[in-house]
């Protein structure tokens, strides 16, 4: 499998308006700015941090050498108020903080972790909203008619800005694409400190009632399916069909397919690779002496696959053109699956796309398996 997902360790949501405030355990991730009974804008900033080991581990022994292209993804729960072009920024942290262990509006509030005031727990830590440190020069923006100085800070160069657009009826999942922010992370040239999620400067501290955003996301202490996940996409495709290679491409449509090495159960550590076998539905008529079912198929190359979540039947790992390409060997098709990028306890379904003859077909046969927990 060329897409491999990676879950958080630490997330938490910053709220202006209780600056003290922890939400390290909260289900729900938000980005807004809305305005209290008073009338006073008040913004929600959200981090997110993923390990620096096993980012450095999927890079040197999964990603080998290949080329890669890096996603974070956060599912939305809610939206309110999103206008035409609304703007998210992601930018990389620039101060150590601490994932804490509270819940929004706890009575009495918890401040054991980051907050909007703080990076570590109340009274430590005190977030620096300018200076320069190993990573470079950083920054952090505040209203000081509306807030008190914090809100988190990050790297002001424009390689480490990561920007997405939302518009009134387009999805509002967060799926930007972080390569230089993690690549900085893996060379040491960034201190690891994750992501910073905030709405862009002109819709924050806006004090008009017709400007009240609202984002939220799911967790990594969300109860579904949907945690935020950073998502590393390579290209392993290989063939052998060339000139001197044995078998031949499938060139009807009418064809019968079967997923081998598929045993249905899986842990979540397993890395699991399944072969594709592919054969006419209705072999040409040839005269041979030997059965045309000991000769090896293969798809055409334009072949791809895909994993859906069979209660939801949303794709979990969608058809790509460049990272799920099926690949080939000398035993017939294959695709590798990284286990541990799946939601363990669900059954998942797999999908394969080909384009043969000018058609594009989608084979939809039942080829199921769980992950189980371990």
């Amino acid at each position: 499998m060329a897409v491999y997902k990676l879950f958080p360790t630490q997330d938490a949501t910053l709220y202006s308006l209780y600056p003290t405030m922890n939400t390290g355990l909260d289900a729900i991730l938000e980005v807004s700015n809305r305005l209290d009974i008073s009338g006073t804008p008040d913004i929600a900033r959200y981090l997110i941090q993923f390990d620096t080991n096993e980012i450095k581990d999927i890079i040197n022994n999964k990603i080998a050498g290949n080329s890669s292209s890096i996603y974070l993804k956060n599912f939305i729960a809610e939206a309110q108020g999103i206008n035409q072009n609304t703007l998210l920024e992601v930018r990389a942290t620039a101060q150590e903080w601490n994932n804490g262990n509270g819940y929004t509006l706890d009575s009495p509030i918890v401040e054991d972790g980051v907050s909007w005031t703080y990076s570590l727990y109340s009274g430590s830590g005190a977030w620096s909203i300018s200076g320069t440190n190993s990573g470079g020069t950083y920054t952090g923006s505040y209203n000081s008619t509306h807030a008190s100085q914090g809100g988190g800070n990050w790297y002001t160069s424009s390689t480490y800005l990561i920007t997405e657009s939302f518009s009134l009826r387009n999805v509002k999942d967060i799926e930007v694409n972080a390569t230089n922010i993690v690549h900085a992370w893996y060379s040491s040239s960034l201190p690891n400190y994750g992501f910073l999620v905030k709405l862009t400067s002109s819709l924050e501290f806006n004090a008009s009632e017709y400007v009240q955003p609202v984002f939220k996301f799911y967790s990594v202490d969300t109860n579904t399916i949907y945690p935020p996940t950073l998502e590393f996409r390579w290209r392993d495709y290989s063939t052998i069909l060339t000139g001197s290679a044995t078998g031949s491409i499938v060139n009807t449509s009418n064809i019968k397919m079967s997923l081998a090495e598929n045993p249905g159960v899986f842990f979540p550590e397993s890395i699991n690779r399944f072969y594709v076998n592919v054969s006419p539905l209705y072999p040409p008529r040839v005269y041979q002496t030997s059965s045309l079912y000991t000769n090896l198929n293969y798809l055409p190359t334009a072949s791809y696959y895909a994993i859906k979540d069979l209660d939801t039947n949303e794709y979990v790992v969608n058809f790509d053109d460049n990272y799920t390409q099926i690949s080939s060997d000398s035993t017939g098709n294959y695709f590798d699956v990284y286990m541990s990028g799946l939601e363990p306890e669900r059954y998942y379904k797999i999908l394969i796309k080909t384009t043969i003859q000018g058609s594009t077909i989608i084979y939809d046969d039942s080829y199921y398996f769980k992950v189980v927990n371990g």
